[in-house]
């Protein structure tokens, strides 16, 4: 498994439109970029793009959290 950790300048230029009309909208495109970014590791590994925009997660990186909470649990 691999993950990369970005977190975008919501206040950026480029980021303050999408962010008036949709929360969390730095971050998912964030999420996005590193997932065409690291599309070559889909073969080999489980890869998890963690964005996070003024505390809005992007739901990939919820997703990764949660299970490993679930996995912590079990032990």
């Amino acid at each position: 498994m691999a993950w990369d950790v970005n977190v975008p300048d919501t206040y950026a230029k480029s980021h303050v439109g999408d962010n008036a009309t949709e929360a969390g909208a730095a971050a998912n495109q964030a999420a996005g970029n590193k997932i065409a970014d690291y599309d070559e590791l889909t073969g080999t590994h489980i890869f998890y793009p963690v964005s996070i925009d003024r505390g809005t997660w992007n739901h990939l990186a919820v997703k990764l959290v949660q299970e490993i909470g679930r996995r912590a649990t079990v032990w």
